[in-house]
């Protein structure tokens, strides 16, 4: 978002940490007593919030990447331990990528819960104060869902801590009351943001809503989301929401700011003032020696042949997320010469190609610090929710309306470009075709896969579907990234960084498998 441009934090952001690091970096208010006097003061504090969220250790790759790699979509091409430890699913408790994304996490939830605190000493109509404290109860709820998902039973910190004493206390809350504290944060951000705002990067009352439907999709209440994805789908037109015409403008950031179809998105355009803050999933998914974006990719996070191969070839889809050709040392090749390049990493596959071909202006060599908008969702996945949820009422009426809505998009092609960079308009195709009869889960999980392939949103519906094995088994042999041996249901969870088990016995016991 433009005025997160220059963001001066006149504060100190909590994560969880030991004494050692507190003597450094002392734990405290995010600013000076009395900091809080206006509106535009709290709104400093949310502001803060959400650019924790644009930093290379959250969304800028790190967390990111993590969520590809675990997935049944994306190989490594790499050998960072780290990274392997999460496509091989072997992740230790000291891997590196969690210890950088879960401190960046909780200083998110660190300036939220200074913004809501500091909220109180403002002394102005509930009318005017409460929009803006909204979108940290929003901020909040956003940060610790990734959190509870990805850990199960979390510190749940929701107000800020002044003692540095009171740190070695700080003990686990259970997944179910975070989840309650997660409903209730989204709840009040629903009651107090406006319908509309001037960026997809402020949250809105839809964001909320839709969030909710999530939330509850990911607990199985199946009422409640579908209610909530429904109360979001019939005030489309209140909250500014339809799916985009042309599936490609998804992930084009020029021209992302005017679709409507995001609904809670991290804005990266133009971050200057944090060296961190700009992402790097354009580079570590692109192409190895590709002339485009000053010098290609890192060939780092690759899908394996067969996540191309089994996508119906008319699906639009797969044309916008995946690229199988491209222009290597000034010649056009297609993926099964993409070695050509000369470099280890280089992989004879379709690559994915939603982060490399239209990075925006800001972007720098191999497409890093681009001005792309990450859709945290969007309105095709409320779809997909509420499809989700019909099928589990029972309601296939319900269902078959909505992914086919999804499906329709797709069919409706648009203007695109090559791997080569060349500008190129799809027509409209019969596929994927309107399902008829009844729809299964498997059909909406398979649509999710689809349409919201490589947006880190696969590994999450794996570990909340247990897909790893049966009847899914998604990572047998017969998947898409062959067999992962070391799988086990532990896995659906990651260990508790182990740093912070030393510094704070109270965290344990460790989650099991580890």
């Amino acid at each position: 978002m433009k005025i997160y441009k220059y963001l001066f934090l006149l504060l100190v952001s909590l994560s969880i940490v030991g004494c050692s690091d507190l003597e450094e970096e002392p734990v405290g208010l995010l600013a000076p007593e009395g900091f809080f006097q206006t509106t535009d003061d709290i709104q400093t504090a949310v502001n803060g919030a959400f650019t924790a969220g644009i930093n290379e250790k959250f969304w800028g790759r790190k967390l990111s990447i993590a969520l590809m790699l675990r997935s049944d979509m994306v190989d490594l091409a790499s050998s960072q331990t780290r990274r392997v430890e999460h496509d091989e699913l072997t992740t230790l408790a000291s891997n590196g990528m969690i210890s950088e994304f879960w401190p960046k996490t909780y200083q998110g939830i660190a300036a939220a819960n200074q913004a809501i605190a500091g909220a109180e000493d403002v002394d102005t109509d509930e009318n005017v104060k409460n929009p803006i404290t909204a979108q940290a109860y929003f901020a909040r709820a956003f940060y610790y869902f990734h959190l509870v998902r990805l850990f199960g039973d979390i510190p749940y910190i929701d107000a800020p801590i002044t003692d540095a004493d009171a740190i070695a206390s700080i003990s686990k809350t259970s997944a179910a009351e975070v989840y309650n504290n997660i409903i209730s944060d989204l709840q009040y951000a629903k009651t107090w943001l406006p319908n509309t705002t001037a960026s997809r990067a402020i949250p809105s009352k839809g964001a909320a809503s839709s969030y909710l439907a999530l939330v509850y999709l990911t607990q199985g209440e199946w009422q409640k989301a579908f209610d909530e994805a429904k109360e979001v789908i019939d005030n489309a037109g209140t909250y500014q929401y339809e799916l985009d015409s042309n599936f490609q403008n998804l992930f084009n950031a020029e021209v992302i700011d005017s679709s409507k179809e995001p609904i809670f998105a991290l804005d990266y355009n133009n971050v200057e003032a944090d060296n961190n803050a700009y992402d790097q999933i354009a580079p570590m998914t692109g192409i190895r020696g590709d002339d485009r974006n000053s010098g290609g990719g890192w060939s780092v996070a690759v899908p394996t042949l067969a996540v191309y191969t089994t996508w119906d070839a008319g699906d639009y889809r797969r044309a916008v997320s995946m690229d199988d050709e491209a222009s290597i040392k000034g010649a056009v090749v297609d993926y099964t010469n993409f070695t050509v390049s000369g470099h280890e990493h280089a992989k004879n596959n379709p690559y994915i190609a939603k982060y490399t071909r239209y990075p925006g202006a800001f972007a720098r060599g191999n497409a890093r610090a681009t001005s792309h908008n990450y859709s945290m969702i969007r309105y095709a996945e409320v779809l997909l929710i509420a499809a989700e949820a019909a099928v589990e009422l029972g309601d296939n009426a319900s269902a078959l309306n909505y992914i086919n809505q999804v499906r329709a998009r797709a069919r409706m092609g648009g203007t695109t470009k090559t791997g080569a960079d060349v500008p190129v308009t799809v027509a409209p195709s019969a596929v994927p075709a309107d399902l008829a009869g009844t729809v299964t889960v498997e059909d909406v999980l398979e649509e999710r896969r689809l349409e919201l392939a490589f947006e880190c949103k696969r590994w999450y519906d794996i570990a909340r579907r247990k897909m790893g094995g049966a009847p899914y088994n998604v990572f047998s042999a017969s998947g898409l990234e062959g067999e992962k041996p070391n799988f086990t249901p532990d896995d659906y969870l990651l260990p508790l960084p182990e740093d912070e088990l030393e510094r704070n016995p109270n965290l344990l016991p460790q989650n099991d498998g580890y």
